[in-house]
């Protein structure tokens, strides 16, 4: 059924402004198709952070994908007269919604506790209490607040035919093609949260009891520049097997190679949800500051991420993500592993 604005024609132009990192640009994916499903004939444009809106391309309920920074909304959308019916804006970054209320008749962000702002909103909506509930839920109040029903809860991540067949080069040159179980790795999240990360001497453990149960298995890690060091080390840790450092792919080629993988280990950062995205086991590693509750995936068929062992009890950040023992992840990489060749071997 498509929705209406009260006293309204349905919006023919909509406005989506989130600019955050990986995660949270994808997790705020469930309230896109959820007004992309209220508003079919609607175009909706998302503009997201320069570096990483590109994870929003190509899926089927978004017209355009665009980028924008807090210092350039600044500059922008002078021109008298507004280019859309609706905005919805994640975030507290004033400029952003001063922005969307420059371009759009109507804008829907949540509390801004600036009164000069929060006056001139469509909708005002207030957060739940920090660490009470899911990221997507969250993201999902804007849509909620204009009476629109959630279209599921699952994050997507479209990939084009184009980029499976430059992923797949990248795997031949890394001499991983046609390894068995393809096991894809994401060793550390971003320095800011790097309580988060597993130790590097887990990872090696890990890799080394999954080539004994599985003797064709190929590992591909992801990360970025800065990781570099540490993926290396993890490799001279393991001279003898087939571990690939994938550093410096783009969000998107990152993408295209995780579709390929049997499997994936990984801590609580942006790739993981980007790995959230396909019908493929995943192991997320959870710390028990943040717990899977909060950011794990939603509406998974294969959903094998783990708990610090803490988690619900007293923890900060500087409770050792290590007290995640490498038999329970090697245990549950196992299941996930036979879950991949159950669904394998189903006619």
């Amino acid at each position: 059924m498509t929705a209406k604005l009260p006293g309204e024609a349905s919006p023919r132009k909509i406005l989506a402004i989130n600019v955050s990192r990986i995660g949270d640009t994808l997790l705020a994916v469930p309230a896109l198709r959820a007004l992309a499903k209220a508003w079919p004939e609607a175009q909706l444009t998302v503009l997201g952070h320069p570096k990483r809106v590109e994870v929003l391309e190509h899926l089927p309920f978004i017209r355009k994908v665009g980028s924008i920074t807090k210092h350039r909304a600044r500059f922008m959308g002078r021109l008298p007269g507004h280019s859309y019916d609706l905005a919805l804006v994640w975030g507290h970054d004033h400029a952003l919604i001063e922005y969307a209320l420059r371009v759009s008749r109507r804008v829907v962000a949540f509390r801004q506790h600036r009164s000069d702002l929060d006056k001139r909103l469509h909708r005002v909506v207030d957060e739940a209490p920090q660490y009470t509930e899911h990221a997507v839920d969250s993201g999902l109040r804007l849509t909620q607040a204009l009476g629109i029903a959630p279209d599921g809860r699952r994050l997507q991540f479209a990939v084009t035919d184009a980029e499976c067949q430059q992923a797949k080069a990248v795997l031949a040159a890394k001499h991983l093609q046609g390894r068995t179980p393809l096991i894809g790795l994401k060793v550390a999240s971003f320095p800011t949260k790097a309580y988060r990360d597993w130790p590097e001497a887990h990872f090696v453990d890990l890799c080394r009891r999954v080539a004994a149960a599985y003797p064709g298995a190929g590992f591909a890690i992801f990360g970025g520049a800065d990781e570099q060091d540490r993926i290396a080390r993890i490799q001279n840790a393991l001279p003898d097997m087939p571990v690939a450092g994938l550093v410096g792919l783009s969000l998107r080629e990152a993408g295209a190679v995780m579709a390929l993988l049997d499997a994936y280990v990984g801590v609580d950062t942006g790739p993981t949800h980007i790995m959230g995205c396909f019908d493929i086991p995943i192991v997320g590693l959870f710390h028990c500051k943040l717990p899977r509750r909060l950011y794990g995936p939603l509406d998974h068929p294969y959903d094998f991420c783990l708990d610090h062992p803490r988690a619900g009890k007293d923890c900060d950040e500087t409770t050792p993500m290590g007290e995640l023992d490498v038999d329970t992840v090697f245990a549950r990489l196992t299941e996930a592993l036979a879950a991949r060749q159950a669904h394998k071997d189903t006619p």
